[in-house]
């Protein structure tokens, strides 16, 4: 049977105290919406519509190119209105209607198919996803019969004090037919407390009509938890950081203290790889084997090698290591950037739109930007490559085997050749021949004795 699915996020998230809407607020480095929709996609939907309102240009723009469906809720007159504004883009459709909250990034796959296998198993025109918390203040309670089945859902403002009373919620994910939907939708009316066309009052008119309404209730009520505050973006984020953890962990990656590590579900490590306190790992991000992160790093969107060592409080962003390579520590990585096998890039090293060569080492307080360094090169301490003249950047090109002593300027646009020495203090304004030795110090001048006179002037 088809399934269509349906995403409540037009809301504004009044108590996050925020002007960004609140789907698009992140947990794990992506958007709240991020992780509904890939639940969605993962369950290989038919259709997925998305209902907006609350800054909605920005949301579609955020989203846009995922194949989604977008349509708009002008006013905020409840989530009974919000589905409603999905009926056009449903017309003709005949199937099962996944309804989804736009805030519930947590919601995993397995419960996902676990409601819908639960809905064909029974039969049901309408499946509500339950759950039971401890405390189930602020939730729609499930009320039933005797016989255990759904009678309805209260809200928690409208509800009696028995009926506060019940622990099972309603999670607002819900599974129905469309034959159905639509039409109960039209006979819902905004009569309680908040004036608002409420989705839950389909379980009513279901059981009026004697359509069969059923419930499947998750095991882990965290599960259907709904963003509504900067405190529980907070939970949702431990939550989903200590499942990634988690999932690496038993896939063979050392996290020293997880308590302490802060890595994306995004993210991609391979076995024995090992993660130090502090670090931060974010978006398509590939690690491969047998490499260590120490403590404090940050990389985002970088690919790495095998048996790599990034040292401590290094940034990579947007960048390739290769195997067997050494960053850092406090090294920084810039976007564009390609360091080749078994090359060094040390202590306070900056490196930016760069390929440093297999093997070659800058192990020192150097600035490499806009340069192809080849193999074997040593870039001595306090080296930098001038690649900006005001106005555009400029390349500089060394080739294989050169040694680059301390406290060197090249000025590029510039190539030094294969296996040329440029002595400690040169400033580089021209090309060097292959072989070459270039210096460009000024001569020494040394005055005997004429410290002690300098000294006692100054006393």
């Amino acid at each position: 049977m088809k399934t269509a699915v349906i995403i409540l996020a037009a809301g504004k998230g009044t108590r996050m105290k925020s002007e960004k809407a609140k789907v698009l607020h992140e947990i794990g480095g992506k958007p709240i919406l991020y992780y509904v929709l890939d639940a969605s996609r993962r369950l290989e939907a038919d259709k997925t519509i998305v209902v907006v309102g609350h800054q909605s240009d920005t949301v579609k723009e955020v989203f846009s190119g995922k194949g989604l469906v977008f349509v708009e809720q002008k006013e905020q007159l409840g989530t009974g209105h919000a589905v409603m504004q999905a009926e056009k883009a449903l017309k003709g459709f005949k199937g099962n209607i996944l309804i989804l909250s736009g805030d519930v990034p947590l919601i995993t796959l397995e419960t996902l198919k676990g409601l819908m296998d639960h809905h064909s198993k029974e039969k049901a025109t309408l499946t509500v996803l339950t759950a039971e918390p401890e405390n189930p203040y602020g939730y729609g309670r499930i009320i039933k019969d005797a016989g255990g089945n759904i009678k309805k859902i209260v809200e928690e403002k409208d509800a009696s004090a028995v009926e506060r009373k019940v622990r099972e919620i309603n999670t607002g994910i819900y599974c129905v037919a469309s034959e159905f939907m639509f039409k109960a939708l039209k006979g819902i009316k905004p009569k309680n407390a908040q004036k608002e066309y409420y989705l839950t009052d389909i379980v009513r008119i279901a059981v009026k009509n004697k359509k069969k309404a059923a419930t499947y209730k998750t095991a882990d009520f965290k599960e259907a938890m709904g963003i509504n505050s900067r405190l529980e973006l907070a939970e949702a984020e431990l939550i989903q950081r200590t499942r990634t953890l988690g999932e690496l962990m038993k896939n063979g990656v050392t996290i020293i203290d997880p308590a302490c590590t802060y890595i994306s579900p995004s993210v991609r490590i391979s076995a024995d790889t090992i993660v130090f306190p502090g670090s931060m790992i974010s978006g398509q991000t590939a690690i491969g084997k047998g490499t260590i992160i120490g403590p404090g790093c940050v990389i985002s969107d970088a690919k790495i090698g095998d048996d790599v060592n990034i040292k401590a409080y290094s940034v990579i962003d947007k960048s390739e290591i290769e195997d067997g390579a050494f960053i850092g520590p406090m090294a920084h990585v810039r976007p564009e950037s390609v360091i080749k096998k078994g090359a060094h890039i040390g202590n306070f090293v900056e490196v930016k739109k760069s390929k440093i060569g297999i093997g070659s080492k800058a192990n020192h307080l150097s600035y490499i930007g806009d340069a192809t360094i080849g193999k074997g090169v040593n870039i001595g301490a306090g080296t930098i490559t001038c690649n900006y003249d005001g106005v555009k950047k400029h390349q500089t090109m060394i080739e294989d085997n050169v040694f680059v002593g301390s406290d060197t300027q090249l000025v590029a646009p510039v190539r030094i050749g294969k296996g040329s020495l440029i002595g400690a203090g040169t400033t580089v304004t021209e090309d060097v021949p292959e072989g070459s030795l270039v210096l460009s110090r000024v001569r020494q001048l040394t005055k005997e004795g004429l410290a002690k006179k300098y000294l006692r002037r100054k006393g």
